[in-house]
């Protein structure tokens, strides 16, 4: 199966499974306390910054939850896009397992402005109203949008301005970088950011993220944390090998940048295809288009692919690290195809 549903249909890169399988020879001591832990620690402060204190866990869900526990107290609340993975696809996940209430925000295309998070705050220091302590934005956005460093800095500097800490879920962040010609610092502690969720998994590797925090020190009482979730991994060395093979020399951003291409490629590749309108800019992985629902399911049912609003017909189309030239030829030939009808 060739899918554009999501790039977590890929599989892992070779050079990811390689790497588990150097990792597998003779024994290791367990829960981090190996030399690949060590190694994957100190790439990642190579990639976020000397001050950066990471923590690897299973998924994404666990990355986002956890950082915003260990971020906020039980009366305390995070704010949100309208939008954003956080509130619509983690199955409550923040509320259940961290008890943080979120504040939901609309935006155009998924991003949020510094003037929205100031609205919200009238009531800080109201005891009868839940505080806002953390900022939430994802990049890339749900909408395949990228936030420029001076926007997150703005966010940022807004948020510190009023005791507040900015939050970056990052499942594709390494998508927003390459798309900006930055590092993973510059889109984060440079730009601001307190802690971040690094995503690996959509970016080639087996299953393992990153919950980083940017500044010393970090939160108290994390690797607790961590335990009670049930996140810490027993033979670790599997997780942070994963973490090395995509650091060390460049193959996260390699694997990014190729899932970029591709979807630019496939962008310019449907355009004027008879019933098919790109309605969002493609600024990293993702492409969102509409077309007459009958022609997505005759096309879908080859390469499977998600339809994003029921109520438009707004579909999305992902590319990822494996995605060839030839997948996209192949995608809007059968695009095309199922268009001829509506033509003739």
């Amino acid at each position: 199966m060739r899918a554009f549903a999501s790039d977590n249909y890929a599989g892992a890169h070779p050079e990811v499974l390689a790497a588990i399988a150097e990792a597998n020879a003779d024994h290791a001591v367990s829960y981090g306390a190996d030399p690949w832990t060590a190694r994957a620690t100190e790439l990642i402060r190579d990639q976020f910054g000397p001050t950066a204190s990471p923590w690897l866990v299973f998924n994404g869900t666990a990355a986002n939850v956890l950082s915003l526990g260990a971020l906020t107290r039980t009366w305390e609340c995070v704010v949100t896009p309208d939008t954003s993975h956080l509130h619509v696809d983690e199955a409550a996940a923040p509320e259940r397992m961290a008890g943080v209430k979120l504040l939901t925000l609309p935006t155009a295309d998924g991003r949020l402005q510094p003037g929205q998070i100031e609205g919200l705050l009238a009531r800080q220091g109201d005891e009868h109203a839940p505080q806002v302590r953390v900022v939430s934005i994802a990049n890339t956005t749900e909408l395949g949008t990228v936030y420029s460093l001076d926007e997150t800095r703005a966010l940022a500097d807004c948020a510190h301005a009023h005791g507040l800490l900015l939050h970056v879920d990052g499942s594709r962040l390494a998508n927003a970088a390459v798309a900006l010609g930055a590092s993973l610092a510059d889109v984060t502690a440079a730009a601001g950011a307190d802690a971040v969720s690094f995503g690996l998994t959509k970016n080639g590797a087996l299953g393992v993220e990153a919950v980083v925090f940017l500044r010393d020190p970090g939160p108290e009482g994390f690797a607790w944390l961590r335990k009670q979730h049930a996140q810490l991994s027993s033979k670790m060395r599997f997780m942070s090998a994963q973490v090395v093979a995509l650091l060390q020399d460049g193959l996260w951003a390699r694997s990014a940048r190729h899932a970029n291409a591709m979807a630019a490629l496939l962008a310019q590749r449907v355009t004027g295809i008879a019933g098919v309108e790109v309605t969002r800019p493609v600024q990293a992985n993702a492409i969102f288009a509409t077309l007459p629902r009958a022609m997505a399911d005759q096309v879908r049912a080859q390469f499977p692919f998600y339809t994003w609003d029921e109520a438009t017909g707004e579909v999305r189309w992902m590319c990822s690290w494996d995605t060839t030239e030839d997948d996209v030829e192949q995608f809007a030939a059968a695009l095309e195809t199922a268009a001829a009808p509506a033509r003739g």
